[in-house]
């Protein structure tokens, strides 16, 4: 059996192999969004096509919609060629289940795969003439947190964005850029009214994406690239809108057990592959069941029902309470944690750390004791219960094959979010004490451990990829494994760094516990242990 729209037809031998197909026909569906696009989405990865695409499908299923969604990558244009076209953008979506068990369904929902990128001109073209299309209501991203940076740590732009500043709208590579671009053609064709919509992991991340895009077009206004009319009508958030979201759902790199299992049910050409940017694909997605996606309710031009396929629909608050429940307190800080030390003590997935006493504890501490005073109950969601959850059984369940190498990706990026803005609540509060913070520092102080690419015997291990790691090496570089005392004075660029950690860590107080902290972490092999034990038990 294989998986593209001919090797469906044989629903018999699918249907024996325990598989849900689409109860849509994915040709009309194709047909149907080339007609008339709704949703194109930026971000072809495990999340869209194991949850984002899962939606649409879903709402096909019940015959809600009659269209689906185009999918666009603009950073591994590999991942379109290797894992779309030869499947005519279909996914097998797994679940895991707590029990062992797996959910197998066909998610049919994407109608093509295309790579905004210069290389690829027709592409690029058909995306253009979606956008010019007054049907098109929404478009989304899952791009991750540093796919809206468009500068570095210091706080300068970087140069390919720089170029995109020049060279204007025609000859632009960034995603922010490219969006920027796609309104304008939007602009000029209809002016049609659109939603943009971010679904990543990130603090207001609807904030975050509409600043880069008008950073890019202001830019472009400063160089005559685009016109003051053009302006106004991006700045006008009932023309464009940028909704807030949360979404949660964890989606691991695909495992070898769900690739021999689908493999025995005879479904073909499932093997995972490498694209030559290293990132690690497959036909098919292995997620856990749970998942969250909370939207403010603003798409100036209509929607999908989405609010029928299990999204909550509400207003910017709420999203903005449920965002920083989990973001910042009941799941992501929790991962950070477990991913920075579990690469450090040799752990190979995240549900065995889970079984680690002072890992455990160290979640439990970060997320119970130190997160949960500050989180603001969004009501849609109790706070306690998703913790619960999570801690009891989400990151435990051992048939998710998540893994901290693949969790401590762009920590960098993350730490400001996850530690920073609790840090920044406790300062805010006339009841509680930043200085307080004991587990918040040591998840901190375990990050830089980690960033030394040393593990707890003195061995070098490589350092999953992040746009920091050089910088941070370097600012590192005087801290030497077996000598406490070469801590002391000299990370205090790091420590300092307000873009780095969300806040100065020397003028909130917590520096010298995140340097004593590392201090003991370095000072020879089984220091990280011994210290997870001293403040741990």
């Amino acid at each position: 059996m294989k998986l593209n729209y001919n090797g469906l037809q044989d629903k018999a031998s699918w249907e024996a192999a325990g598989v849900t197909l689409p109860k849509y026909d994915w040709k009309a569906m194709a047909e149907e969004t080339e007609k008339n696009p709704t949703w194109v989405h930026f971000g072809a990865g495990n999340i869209f096509r194991g949850f984002v695409a899962k939606l649409q499908h879903d709402l096909l299923n019940k015959g809600l919609v009659k269209g689906g969604i185009v999918a666009a990558d603009t950073f591994d244009f590999d991942n379109i060629d290797m894992i779309y076209r030869p499947y005519d953008a279909m996914t097998m979506l797994v679940l895991l289940m707590p029990d062992g068990t797996m959910k197998k369904e066909v998610v049919a929902s994407i109608s093509e795969g295309l790579c905004a990128g210069a290389a690829y001109p027709d592409d690029v073209e058909k995306l253009k003439k979606i956008f010019r299309n007054p049907s098109l209501q929404m478009v989304s991203y899952t791009i991750t947190e540093k796919g809206y940076a468009l500068r570095n740590i210091q706080g300068e732009f970087f140069p390919f964005v720089e170029a995109d500043f020049k060279n204007g709208p025609d000859n632009c590579s960034h995603a922010m850029s490219r969006t920027a671009a796609f309104l304008l053609e939007r602009f000029n064709a209809c002016k049609a009214p659109i939603a943009v919509v971010s679904m990543d992991n990130c603090s207001h991340n609807g904030e975050k994406l509409r600043a880069s895009v008008m950073t890019v077009v202001e830019k472009w206004k400063e160089n005559g690239f685009v016109s003051d009319e053009f302006v106004a009508w991006v700045t006008d958030e009932k023309n464009v809108s940028f909704p807030w979201s949360m979404i949660d759902k964890i989606t691991p790199r695909p495992a070898k057990v769900v690739e021999d299992a689908l493999a025995a049910a005879n479904i073909e050409d499932m093997a995972p592959k490498i694209t030559p940017k290293n990132t690690f694909v497959a036909p098919f997605v292995n997620a856990e069941e749970p998942q969250y996606l909370v939207i403010e309710d603003r798409f100036p031009n209509g929607r999908p029902p989405l609010e029928k396929a299990g999204v909550y629909l509400t207003d910017r608050d709420t999203v903005n309470n449920t965002e920083t429940m989990k973001v910042t307190t009941c799941l992501n800080p929790l991962h950070t944690c477990l991913a920075v030390y579990g690469c450090v003590l040799g752990f190979d997935t995240i549900a065995s750390e889970m079984k680690d006493p002072q890992l455990s504890a160290l979640v439990k501490k970060v997320g119970y004791e130190e997160g949960l005073p500050v989180v603001v109950d969004p009501k849609i969601l109790s706070p306690k219960a998703f913790i619960d959850e999570v801690i009891e059984k989400r990151l435990p369940n051992p048939f998710v094959p998540d893994t901290p190498q693949r969790i401590a990706c762009d920590t960098s990026q993350k730490v400001a979010i996850r530690f920073g803005e609790t840090i920044k609540s406790y300062i805010a509060r006339a009841d509680l004490d930043q200085t307080t913070l004991t587990y918040i520092p040591l998840a901190l102080a375990g990050w830089l451990r980690y960033v030394l690419a040393i593990d707890d015997n003195g061995n070098a291990f490589e350092c999953s990829p992040d746009p920091m790691l050089e910088t941070m090496q370097n600012q590192l570089s005087a801290v030497k494994f077996g000598d406490s005392s070469s801590v002391k004075g000299n990370i205090d660029a790091i420590l300092t760094n307000d873009t780095l950690f969300g806040v100065d860590l020397k003028k909130v107080g917590l520096a010298d516990k995140v340097e004593g902290m590392l201090a003991e972490m370095i000072a020879g092999p089984g220091a990280v242990r011994a210290t997870l034990v001293k403040y741990l038990g």
